[in-house]
């Protein structure tokens, strides 16, 4: 609670601005949690022996 009364007696500015500094921490960490997740699944993908040869029979 003493958080909380401390951020009510800062000047507004300075909470507006510590507010949307931990906004953009909370978007950057997300964004990049997503970028590792896509480069793993890129990383998955690149099969290169798979494709190579097509076998067929009737």
């Amino acid at each position: 609670m003493s958080s909380v009364n401390g951020l009510l007696s800062a000047p507004a500015g300075s909470l507006q601005q510590q507010v949307g500094i931990a906004v953009l921490a909370k978007s950057l960490d997300f964004t990049e949690q997503q970028g590792a997740q896509m480069a793993q699944l890129l990383q998955q993908s690149v099969q290169p022996h798979l494709g190579g040869k097509l076998d067929i029979k009737v």
